[in-house]
């Protein structure tokens, strides 16, 4: 029996059921929530391992309750959901989900994504154990590693797991090109089309926290049809 529990949060009935039934066959453990309200109440009293999350609830908005989840949580949040436009994925990811599926979806990329979910999982947990006591500074940028925060101009940046992570990733390579390809791989595990496009929206909302408004030069720098690299700002010290 797969030991992972994954809390189901649909409001449509055939849906639900479909993934329900595809994660019973798979010998997934799985939970059932089908609006906003029961969705919070299943996550604070079970603790899933992921959540498979619907936007379009009948009480309260999907990015109210990734928000409401975040604030206490770190589980995975996999949106499923029909709204497709950029501004709904960007409002999603920004508020905290750490994957975004548009409907209608296959089954087997659905059981793919839950794959790529696990395997990132096992990945935090062995990075926490191999954290080190360790101070990383770039000009106005401080990333305190063991306590897993980030600082700009000494105030806090409130982060998302995703792009805390990224953050990381950049700052361990600065100086460096890392491909699409490589980022991708390591925050989710693939390198599909969607994980690229998914990278660009977490690297501008990432951007957008991280520039200071004093500075003209931005930290990270985008090699088009490349990738990223951190550029280490004048005067900054760092050390690992």
């Amino acid at each position: 029996m797969n030991k992972f529990r994954i809390l189901i949060v649909e409001d449509d009935p055939p849906i639900r059921n479909l993934i329900a039934t595809t994660l019973k066959t798979h010998d997934y453990k799985y939970l059932l929530a089908k609006n906003g309200e029961e969705a919070i109440m299943q996550a604070s009293t079970y603790n899933p391992d992921v959540v498979f999350l619907d936007l379009g609830l009948p009480d309260i908005d999907g990015v109210d309750i990734i928000k409401k989840i975040r604030e206490w949580s770190v589980m995975p949040i996999i949106v499923i959901s029909a709204r497709s436009e950029d501004e709904d994925k960007i409002e999603a990811l920004d508020a905290g989900a750490d994957d975004y599926l548009t409907k209608p979806f296959s089954v087997e990329e659905l059981l793919a994504r839950l794959r790529v979910m696990q395997r990132r999982i096992a990945l935090l947990q062995s990075d926490n154990e191999m954290m080190e006591s360790s101070v990383y500074v770039n000009g106005w940028l401080k990333i305190d590693l063991a306590a897993g925060c980030a600082y700009k101009n000494d105030e806090e940046l409130k982060l998302t797991p995703i792009e805390y992570k990224l953050l990381c990733i950049l700052a361990r390579n600065t100086g460096k090109v890392l491909t699409h390809k490589y980022i991708t791989q390591k925050i989710w595990g693939s390198a599909w089309d969607s994980n690229v496009a998914s990278l660009r929206v977490f690297m501008a909302t990432l951007r957008k926290k991280l520039d200071d408004e004093k500075e003209t030069v931005s930290l990270i720098q985008t090699h088009v049809g490349i990738g990223y690299r951190m550029i280490k700002a004048e005067s900054s010290k760092e050390s690992t």
